[in-house]
């Protein structure tokens, strides 16, 4: 049996799904547009937006790029953001991350209008998605869940345990897995003997940013492995935050990295921008 969740084929498939909404949407006089912000120019933020811009383009949707300068002020950030807010032909707003240390990251999201907020971080999307309303879900969770929906993967009653909170991934996932009926537990840097937890996993999703933290002995046979993580090497190599060729053999499942949860973040990003077109 495949025991690879290929990230990369999925993407594929509901990029050219995708497509053909575009070309309706079109059809319709909406062309979808996505506006990313990108401030200074931390490289992995460069290597993501260039992979957001090429997929919109493969699909059809509009793109346009901010780049701004490092040493910008809030009061200019904010401008730009209400000035995309009110501009009716701009369906979603990106704000890439990490930002400068000087501005307010969360005053920066809530600031972009709820109706286009394809990265699904606002207060209102997050509290929608707590309260298992229609929102934009965050793109990282909402890619893993339909890799689970695509390969058959039941959460209902599964003991699903989450290594890492941050606002992107960890809580957005748990509240997904949550409202899938999976039993939740999310762990974090002062969790104590994590190894008890990972131990019970049906279901294991790790996003720190640490390269093969989760080791073989930290898992149980038949778990299914999510790896979020992407950390380069000095080699120049591409890792997960799973020791992937030792848990291979105990997995039932496994993402690859790459390949594996990354594409479907940027199929997902698509997807709500697209989404966001058709409520115009």
């Amino acid at each position: 049996m495949e025991k690879i969740l290929d990230g990369k084929a999925l993407a594929k498939k509901i990029r050219e799904d995708l497509k053909l909404e575009v070309e309706k949407l079109k059809e319709r006089g909406v062309i979808p547009k996505l506006a990313v912000i990108m401030i200074g120019n931390d490289p992995s933020s460069a290597i993501y937006v260039r992979n957001k811009s090429k997929a919109a383009q493969e699909i059809g949707i509009e793109y346009e790029e901010y780049l701004l300068a490092e040493n910008i002020k809030m009061e200019e950030l904010l401008q730009l953001i209400d000035k995309l807010n009110n501009s009716e032909d701009i369906h979603g707003i990106l704000l890439q991350s990490p930002i400068p240390s000087g501005l307010d990251i969360n005053e920066a999201i809530k600031a972009i209008s709820p109706k286009k907020d394809v990265d699904g971080f606002h207060p209102i999307n997050i509290g929608k998605l707590v309260l298992n309303q229609d929102c934009f879900v965050s793109c990282t969770p909402y890619g893993i869940i339909k890799l689970f929906e695509e390969y058959n993967i039941s959460l209902e009653g599964k003991h699903a345990v989450m290594v890492g909170r941050s606002n992107i991934v960890g809580k957005p996932m748990m509240i997904t897995l949550l409202n899938k009926d999976a039993t939740v537990t999310i762990c974090h840097s002062k969790t104590k003997n994590l190894v008890e937890y990972t131990m019970q996993a049906d279901i294991l999703i790790c996003a720190i940013g640490k390269s093969k933290f989760i080791t073989k002995d930290m898992v149980k046979d038949g778990v299914v492995v999510i790896d979020v993580g992407i950390n380069r090497g000095e080699d120049g190599k591409i890792t997960g935050d799973v020791d992937f060729e030792n848990i291979y053999e105990k997995a039932l499942y496994i993402t690859p990295v790459p390949g594996g949860v990354g594409p479907m973040t940027v199929a997902m990003l698509m997807t709500n921008v697209v989404k966001s077109a058709n409520n115009v």
